[in-house]
């Protein structure tokens, strides 16, 4: 059997998402060796943390080496226990996922929240770099955030800074109150409106063809009468969302992430919704798609790893990797 050398040459990133596993493998320079992924065991958590780490080992034995593990979750590790919380995919809740992937390995994994990594990743040499503050938002199975003030990550002392996906729906109209059902036992969750799910359910409910969010947004571009009023309104309550995250952070750049990112649409309707709702005389703020895709989250995870040296490691230290 081959034996692979010990490298620490390569950093290797993992994004466990709703939908699917994703796992690529990033050189010294940055530069892309190897990407692969596969679909979310659905409620099984052994499953996850499993086909995670069978992931790592493909790219590694791909590529002859072993590397470091960064991971990115749809939550948090709690500072007071020790397990994930406020994950969209609930499975992982109360997990020690950082531990069991160790286990798992065979060496430290570090987990960090996967909008704090698509964040980090893009403030550093994507879509927002060089700006001040950054919002990156998560647009996809959950609805998530991660703030970088001037190239740094801020997590916060409870690791929830950016959860704007929690807070409630703002200046909901009658037909929107009080909201629908919200994992986290709330109602009226702005998840519940902004996530692929929660957009493909109220797009249901309007009297709209079950659909996913993806396929309405095509079918918008496409003409089709129903579904355009409908993305109307889903730009319309996302641009209340961000609303609030502006008035609050005042973010140079907003950085929008998840499978939603591809709709071209928001990225006209924004500017145009938004000052209605923002607290000055002009919108400055610039909202701008990935420059790396919706798999920034994954590369933002690799670079969880850094050499002290390197000026990204402080960026992504002070963003919470423990």
């Amino acid at each position: 059997m081959h034996q692979k050398p010990s490298h620490s040459g390569i950093r290797i990133g993992v994004d466990l998402g709703g939908t699917k596993i994703e796992a690529l493998a990033l050189a010294d320079d940055g530069r892309e060796l190897i990407r692969r992924r596969i679909a979310t065991p659905q409620g099984d958590y052994v499953g996850t943390v499993r086909g995670a780490g069978d992931l790592v080992r493909a790219l590694e034995s791909e590529l002859g080496i072993d590397g470091s593990v960064g991971v990115g979750i749809p939550g948090t590790l709690s500072r007071a226990s020790g397990v994930v919380k406020n994950a969209n995919s609930i499975w992982l809740n109360g997990q020690a996922l950082d531990r069991d992937l160790s286990d798992n390995l065979g060496r430290p994994v570090r987990v960090q929240n996967d909008a704090n990594c698509f964040a980090v990743s893009e403030a550093t040499d994507g879509a927002a770099r060089g700006a001040g503050i950054v919002f990156g938002v998560i647009l996809g199975t959950g609805v998530g955030g991660g703030l970088v003030i001037n190239g740094r990550g801020v997590d916060g002392p409870m690791g929830v800074t950016g959860e704007w996906g929690h807070n409630p729906l703002p200046r909901p109209q009658d037909d929107e109150r009080p909201g629908p059902d919200c994992y986290c036992g709330r109602q009226g969750c702005l998840e519940t409106f902004l996530s692929g799910p929660g957009m493909a359910r109220r797009f249901a409910e309007a009297g709209g063809h079950p659909t996913t969010a993806v396929e309405i947004a095509e079918a918008a571009a496409s003409g089709d009468m129903a579904a355009a009023a409908y993305m109307d309104r889903y730009a319309d309550r996302l641009a209340r969302g961000l609303a609030t995250v502006i008035n609050v952070i005042d973010p140079d750049v907003i950085v929008l992430g998840g499978g939603l990112s591809r709709v071209s649409l928001l990225y006209d309707r924004l500017p145009e919704l938004l000052p209605a709702h923002v607290f000055t005389d002009r919108l400055d703020t610039r909202i701008v798609p990935p420059v790396h895709g919706d798999s920034s989250g994954v590369r933002g995870a690799a670079w969880l790893w850094q050499p002290e040296a390197d000026p990204q490691a402080a960026r992504l230290e002070t963003a919470g990797a423990e």
